[in-house]
């Protein structure tokens, strides 16, 4: 005897694109709040990264919530999290988070907030989404590339024996608060490599945004805040449009576009330790994968060219030495992501690549000859004066 459980849950929550969150007078996050609500109890969680920069961050969140206790309660201060890839390499943090709430008494109704880059934002959504089964997560993204790509996501997910999200969920959040204040005071770094993302989505779905970013570019390099912000809000609408619209917002299915690119990036973060972050490994693996594109005919070599141009004129580097590696064997190190990437998949290896530029295609696989000869290219581009690139 057989009977099929269909079940059909809806997921809505908010978006909200604001500036100084945390002045006394900016009511953004109550409006994010159900109105029927009378019990509204908060944790906060802070990267450590931003400290340094916003030294006074704790001071203003505990004011906030002072100045607005009838509406949002916050159980305890803010707790703080180690940034970057630390965030995600040490899963013991996760479990302290989960005591920390355990010991707050926090309930499936109270609400977590993470303040902080894309991997405190894993880290801390991860504890959140298997505790009790889920809280009420609210992300305040503080990067360019967590506030345009990760940051507006439904996945969780930390690193595990060198493997890059190897422990997660799919778990959206309640709600997801950009404030572009967050972006003044990045590095360069930061500020750069998170276009990365923007280039990604561009690229399979959205041709103008290529020619918006190519006008853009001085701006962005000059840190021009209106630029970044009109960039980080198209991107993440971008995300969001294939999230709600793509037919598969729990990737159940063979393909991920909005992992363009990554099947490089994620082996080249692992192979360097995270020297090389996120976003510089991105825009390696999408200039990688575009060079292969042009030699399948999908896109032409001007396109490819011009692409690459642009993402040198906002700041991205282009090259690694790390791509150069071998194996033991003799074999490409960064080839072992094509493998992990299929594990990652669950099945047969499905990538995608651009069809043209802002139209997209999966491919079911990736010559390792192609593969070796992108770097190359990549590599003699590099060496090759800016004027004949």
């Amino acid at each position: 005897m057989k009977f099929r459980q269909k079940l059909q849950v809806p997921f809505e929550f908010d978006v909200v694109f604001t500036r100084d969150l945390f002045a006394s007078a900016n009511e953004t996050i109550v409006g994010t709040l159900p109105v029927d609500q009378d019990q509204r109890r908060f944790a906060v969680y802070v990267d450590r990264g931003l400290l340094d920069h916003f030294p006074s961050l704790l001071a203003r969140i505990g004011d906030w919530f002072a100045a607005h206790r009838s509406k949002a309660n916050l159980v305890a201060p803010p707790f703080i999290v180690p940034g970057g890839e630390a965030a995600k390499n040490d899963r013991d943090i996760v479990l302290g988070i989960i005591r920390q709430m355990q010991d707050l008494g926090l309930d499936r109704h109270a609400y977590v907030m993470a303040v902080g880059g894309g991997a405190v934002l894993d880290a801390v959504g991860l504890a959140v989404a298997v505790f009790h089964r889920g809280l009420r997560h609210i992300r305040v993204p503080t990067t360019v590339l967590s506030q345009s790509d990760s940051g507006v996501g439904v996945k969780n997910a930390i690193n595990f024996a060198g493997v890059k999200n190897l422990i997660g969920t799919f778990a959206p959040p309640f709600a997801v608060i950009n404030d572009a204040m967050f972006l003044t005071n990045l590095d360069q770094r930061e500020w750069t490599s998170g276009l990365a993302e923007s280039f990604k989505v561009g690229i399979i779905k959205d041709a103008p945004f290529i020619e918006e970013l190519e006008a853009l570019a001085p701006r962005l390099v000059a840190r021009d805040l209106d630029a970044m912000e009109r960039v980080v809000i198209r991107c993440a609408m971008l995300h969001l449009d294939h999230i709600r619209t793509g037919g598969d917002p729990f990737e159940f299915g063979a393909a991920r576009p909005l992992d363009f690119g990554h099947w490089s990036a994620h082996k080249i973060e692992s192979l360097t330790k995270n020297e090389v972050h996120h976003g510089e490994a991105v825009a390696l693996g999408v200039a990688l994968d575009l060079y292969i594109a042009s030699r399948l005919g999908k896109i032409s070599t001007a396109q490819r060219d011009r692409v690459c141009r642009a993402m040198e004129a906002c700041g991205l580097v282009l090259w690694h030495p790390i791509l150069e590696s071998k194996d033991s064997q003799g074999v490409l190190s960064v080839l072992a992501g094509l493998e992990e990437f299929r594990q990652h998949l669950g099945g047969r290896l499905t990538l995608t690549l651009p069809d043209g530029l802002g139209r997209k295609r999966e491919v079911n696989e990736m010559p390792p000859a192609l593969v070796e000869e992108g770097i190359r290219w990549l590599r003699d581009r590099a060496r090759a004066p800016v004027a004949s690139r």
